[in-house]
């Protein structure tokens, strides 16, 4: 994990927050996710946070996040003005990573709302990239489904018990990813 964070960092020639040119529909939705190196590290991270943590933010805090995100994908679909979306999204890979490297361990609702206002960030993002001519339900539920994908694959890493440290370790990663990205951005 951490040799595919820190390659996808190097290969990087720009920020990866925008990446328009999507189709529309469930398939366009589904790819949609994965093609943003920002948005693969920062959900995996989400993922191995809420599997470190255990409990009900195994499920709560994905959960936030997809429905946030699909929020703030309908505010950027219709042009609704949101300061600050990329610094928010580079943030997010930073603060999603410390909290794996960390293990942070705050209440369930806490780490619900962390991971609930960073959502909606990424979500106004993949909101203003769909073409004005886009299926919306069909690409909405793509790209939510393959977030949930990308939480699972997080959440089944930080649960495997040899993995943990690895676990950590990719938390590391993730943050060097947001400072790669943050550099870039200057």
């Amino acid at each position: 994990m951490i040799r595919l964070l820190a390659a996808v960092a190097v290969i990087l020639p720009t920020a990866a927050l925008a990446h328009p040119g999507h189709g529309a529909g469930l398939a366009a939705g589904l790819a949609h996710p994965l093609t943003g190196a920002d948005h693969v590290a920062a959900m995996i991270a989400v993922g191995l946070w809420a599997g470190l943590k255990g409990g009900r933010a195994l499920w709560l805090w994905p959960a936030s996040f997809v429905a946030v995100m699909i929020g703030g994908a309908v505010l950027g679909m219709t042009q609704v003005p949101l300061p600050h979306v990329e610094a928010m999204i580079i943030a997010s890979v930073m603060v999603f990573g410390l909290m794996v490297a960390l293990a942070a361990n705050v209440a369930t609702a806490t780490g619900a709302l962390i991971v609930g206002g960073f959502a909606l960030f990424h979500g106004y993002a993949h909101g203003l990239e769909l073409p004005e001519s886009a299926g919306g339900a069909g690409t909405l539920a793509g790209f939510a489904l393959s977030t949930a994908a990308l939480h699972g694959f997080g959440v089944i890493g930080a649960r495997a018990a040899r993995l943990q440290p690895l676990a950590r370790a990719a938390g590391l990663a993730c943050m060097a990813l947001g400072g790669v990205l943050a550099v870039q951005a200057i």
